[in-house]
């Protein structure tokens, strides 16, 4: 199978969706990342040093499952749906073939993510089937699908911690939370992790489950034996 992530920003698959991808590997799947800006805007350090920096760590987390790293080096900031992005995105579906292109959702916190989100859906037309990641806090996100990462927080957290010029441990406890939360909702056993996704069906693709890692164990709903009174 071949996974296509796409991030806004060098570490928005991390924090989004690294999880997801450890499963897929995990799986034997060919991960490709695609980073759409440069990364430039993301602190106060000289943006030609920064962009530098950011591409470096994004590097070192892709190394963590194999996966093959794209930069599309638009500007930071200033991402548009535009010719120029759709034409690059859909270079990029046509020389990986993937089998699911997975971004962020259309309604996320940052302008680029969804400037993002929509130059996916229209470059992958009737070429792959695209799902959306959670967005930011789970703000306004009502998930469809749910993969179970418990087995690869700790892979997730080191992939976010890569990327130092971010001050990532802020990452990586909102991502946990959420994680956790994520898990929950889907009534995953006690202490289990999921990533959270939707999918809304187009034509010619209405069904992805099977293209998906398992989401957590379901919990048997139990009503309590205990007499009161």
């Amino acid at each position: 199978m071949k996974i296509l992530a796409l991030g806004a920003h060098p570490d928005d698959i991390e924090i989004f969706m690294f999880g997801t991808m450890a499963a897929y590997a995990a799986q034997g799947a060919e991960l490709t990342f695609a980073i759409a800006t440069d990364g430039a805007k993301g602190g106060k350090s000289d943006p030609v040093v920064l962009a530098r920096i950011r591409r470096e760590e994004a590097t070192a987390a892709a190394v963590l499952l194999g996966a093959t790293l794209r930069f599309l080096d638009f500007p930071d900031g200033e991402l548009v749906a535009d010719a120029a992005l759709i034409g690059a995105l859909k270079g990029l579906v046509r020389e990986t073939g993937p089998d699911l292109a997975i971004t962020h959702a259309p309604n996320d916190y940052h302008a680029d993510h969804r400037a993002l989100s929509d130059g996916v859906r229209i470059a992958a037309s009737f070429a792959v089937p695209v799902l959306h990641a959670d967005t930011l806090g789970g703000t306004g996100f009502s998930p469809t699908h749910y993969v179970d990462i418990s087995a690869y927080a700790d892979i997730k957290a080191k992939a976010i911690r890569m990327h130092q010029s971010q001050d990532p441990d802020r990452f990586v406890d909102g991502a946990r939370t959420q994680n956790l939360f994520r898990a929950g909702q889907c009534n995953g056993a006690q202490g289990s992790l999921a990533e959270a996704f939707r999918f809304e069906p187009t034509f010619p693709f209405a069904d992805i489950r099977e293209l998906l890692p398992p989401a957590p164990p379901i919990r048997k709903v139990m009503v309590s034996t205990k007499r009161v009174g």
